[in-house]
């Protein structure tokens, strides 16, 4: 029995040479897809551009003004020579030389003293270093015990000389406060007075009293007499 088969038609033959044809062909088309590029062409039309249009300007038509010529010059005047007579006498300023020879006296100038002016120099109650000292308070050695002495005689003196009974005069009514404020100048009076109260007759009043204040013995600062101002509030109740 013959056989089907065509011994000479073997398909395994030359397929190693296909498959290697095949793959080159099909690494070349896909180079070709990856590498391929394409352009739009409306992005890439840049048209042209008409300068023609750009250079064309239109300019307004404007009215010249037309200036006036300039007025004529004056004449010129003409030159008058005066001849005046050289009659007044000028003194001439002789200048004297002032450098010093062997025969000029020098005098000799005494010594110029300079007065010292002295200030008015106002220094707080609170940190002056020597306190203003009312009578009876010079027994005290500090400071401190001087400047609580102080404030004790001043209220109790305002207290003694204040007229309490002007509020009900001037019909006023409730608590009462005047705030007065005056200097201990360096001679140790009252000085600069001034009194604020709901009313001018209670200021006038509290100015009346701290004019009373007797003679103090002044502040002193680094050992010189100053002035020291001094506040002082005056609180009184009015008596329905």
């Amino acid at each position: 029995m013959e056989p089907k088969k065509n011994p000479k038609a073997n398909v395994g033959r030359n397929s190693s040479l296909y498959f290697a044809i095949g793959l080159a062909l099909m690494l070349f088309l896909t180079n070709y897809a990856i590498n391929y590029k394409t352009y739009d062409k409306a992005d890439t039309d840049i048209g042209m551009v008409n300068m023609d249009e750009e250079l064309e300007e239109e300019i307004p038509i404007t009215e010249q003004i037309q200036t006036p010529p300039p007025p004529p010059p004056p004449p010129a005047a003409p030159e008058v020579i005066e001849i005046v007579e050289d009659e007044v006498e000028i003194e001439e300023t002789v200048i004297e030389s002032t450098e010093v020879d062997q025969e000029t006296e020098i005098v000799e100038v005494e010594e110029v003293e300079v007065e010292e002016v002295e200030e008015d120099i106002d220094v707080p109650f609170s940190v002056i270093e020597n306190v203003p000292v009312f009578p009876g308070c010079e027994k005290q050695k500090s400071n401190t015990k001087k400047r609580d002495c102080m404030s004790k005689k001043i209220s109790q003196f305002v207290n003694r000389k204040f007229n309490t009974e002007l509020a009900g005069d001037l019909g006023l009514s409730g608590r009462q406060r005047i705030n007065v404020i005056f200097k201990i100048d360096k001679t140790g009076n009252i000085t600069g007075i001034r009194a604020r109260a709901p009313h001018p007759g209670l200021e006038k009043e509290a100015a009346r009293v701290i004019g009373l204040l007797p003679k103090m013995k002044p502040g002193k600062q680094r050992g010189k007499p100053v002035n020291v101002p001094y506040s002082l509030p005056i609180i009184f109740q009015v008596q329905d």
